[in-house]
């Protein structure tokens, strides 16, 4: 009897460590529509992308709804068996519409919304549709971003910079942003022989730090780099290291970091800037959609590919740490972008490993502009 009860406990707190914990934004016993955030990989206050869908939901809720988050029990090794089981308790709970950040959660948003489709999904960081009337994708033109953070950092005085970028030249939105970044340094460029451009997706195929990334960008600061775009989730720990790695006092050159996806500025010292998805934005943009009854005719089955004409890309003006590239030019510039006078191209190779697609594409934005940019791309298989 005693091992049954043990075991019947020990069944009991596995559950419970699997099973979503939620919080309401507004009272309980509330009779408004609940809109509920599942998050994915991390806690919900992550400074990321679980926390800025969060507060897209949250400043949208207002008054008018209820919203809810359900962050999962398992914040690291997460499943999608974890996600779905998530997914389910908020709509047992009463969520009308689930907002679900991050590329990971596909397979569990597909098999959850065709269960239930009388229930909203908005599928943050998604590519394509799924086939399914109730899931609307959330996307974001990464080239934008990129492009504005290669240009500020060319615009600043810099001449050597260098990207590390996460999926192994095969992952689409990282690809966007190192395509973003080569066009932006060639467009503030013009005129220039000087400026230099090294860009890898040798590490971090996985998304994850190591030492060979780590020596590689502190290789590339000892020979003269002045800033690095950290492009791939928690590679970023590994370019910090390296930028860290020598005391301002001791610097013959700077060794800055441009993050990537949310504001970075609070994760070390030395980052100058990030290349963002304003994500709360393009939450808020959808929700309102949604509540205007917008959703079968410009919602469902499809992609909202958001960009400057939402204010949903950029960089951040708050802290502003460039002291030659005046803030005011960035507002011009991203003004210009929403105008159609800079036009990032997104149009990556399937496999960015692909050295003469690149080769193509730098003479090309070379010869648009009128510059002069080297760009040196390291490949995955590299072994250099």
């Amino acid at each position: 009897m005693k091992r049954k009860l043990l075991a019947m406990l020990l069944c009991l707190a596995i559950l419970a460590s699997c099973l979503a914990v939620f919080t309401a934004c507004s009272k309980k016993g509330s009779t408004k529509t609940i809109i509920a955030v599942v998050t994915d990989i991390g806690e919900l206050y992550d400074g990321g992308f679980n926390e800025n869908t969060y507060k897209g939901v949250r400043d949208f809720a207002g008054d008018n709804y209820e919203c809810r988050y359900y962050q999962l029990g398992n914040t690291t090794n997460v499943t999608d068996a974890d996600r779905e089981a998530a997914m389910r308790k908020a709509i047992s709970d009463g969520a009308k519409v689930i907002v679900a950040p991050g590329y990971l959660q596909e397979n569990a948003i597909k098999k959850v919304a065709a269960e239930h489709p009388d229930v909203k999904f908005v599928f943050v960081d998604g590519e394509q549709p799924l086939g399914l009337d109730n899931v609307t994708i959330v996307s974001f033109k990464e080239e934008e971003s990129g492009f504005i953070a290669g240009y500020s950092a060319v615009k600043e005085g810099w001449n050597k910079l260098g990207g590390t970028f996460g999926g192994g030249g095969t992952y689409a939105a990282c690809n966007r942003f190192a395509f973003g970044y080569v066009q932006g340094a060639i467009a503030a460029a013009t005129g220039r022989f000087d400026v230099f451009v090294k860009i890898s997706f040798k590490y971090g195929n996985d998304f994850a730090p190591s030492e060979q990334l780590k020596q590689q960008i502190k290789d590339w600061y000892d020979s003269g780099t002045q800033v690095v775009f950290a492009c791939g989730g928690d590679m970023f720990e590994s370019v910090k290291e390296a930028a860290e790695a020598a005391v301002p006092s001791e610097l013959v050159t700077p060794r800055w970091i441009i993050g990537v996806d949310v504001d970075q500025s609070g994760l070390s010292y030395r980052v100058v800037s990030s290349a963002i998805k304003r994500i709360d934005e393009a939450v808020k943009h959808v929700l309102e959609k949604w509540a205007s009854g917008e959703w079968d005719s410009k919602l469902a089955n499809r992609v909202s590919k958001l960009g400057a004409n939402e204010d949903a890309t950029g960089i951040p003006d708050n802290p502003w740490k460039f002291q030659t590239y005046q803030l005011q030019e960035y507002y011009d510039m991203y003004d210009a972008m929403k105008a159609g006078r800079f036009e990032p191209s997104p149009n990556v190779a399937e496999d960015c490993n692909d050295l003469n697609w690149w080769a193509t594409q730098v003479e090309a934005y070379n010869t648009l502009y009128g510059s002069s940019v080297s760009v040196e791309v390291i490949p995955f298989e590299s072994e250099t």
